[in-house]
């Protein structure tokens, strides 16, 4: 997984798996761009991106998941519900906006 932290007024962390880098998905009215310029930071294992998680939420950051592993690992680190995943063309994203 990939993730990028982005510094202004309230971070912004972007994460995302590392197959998905660069690729666009449409649905309808819907796009998922995963922009190499947004989204490929620092390539972590999944051990680390939990820690980053977990220490990010604390500083109210906003995240943007997206990809199987990368949602899955959010919901296991309990930062995202079930219900906060949407998908556009089979791949699951979320957004938390603190």
């Amino acid at each position: 997984m990939f993730v990028n932290i982005i510094k202004t007024y309230r971070d912004v962390v972007a994460i995302c798996d590392s197959d998905l880098i660069g690729k666009k998905f449409e649905e309808g009215k819907f796009q998922l761009d995963i922009k190499e310029s947004f989204f490929k930071g620092k390539e972590e294992s999944s051990e680390k991106i939990r820690q980053v998680m977990l220490d990010m939420i604390k500083e109210d950051a906003t995240f943007n998941i997206v990809g199987e592993e990368s949602t899955k690992t959010a919901l296991d680190v309990g930062i995202i519900s079930e219900d906060g995943i949407k998908k556009i063309q089979g791949i699951p994203f979320a957004l938390i906006l603190m």
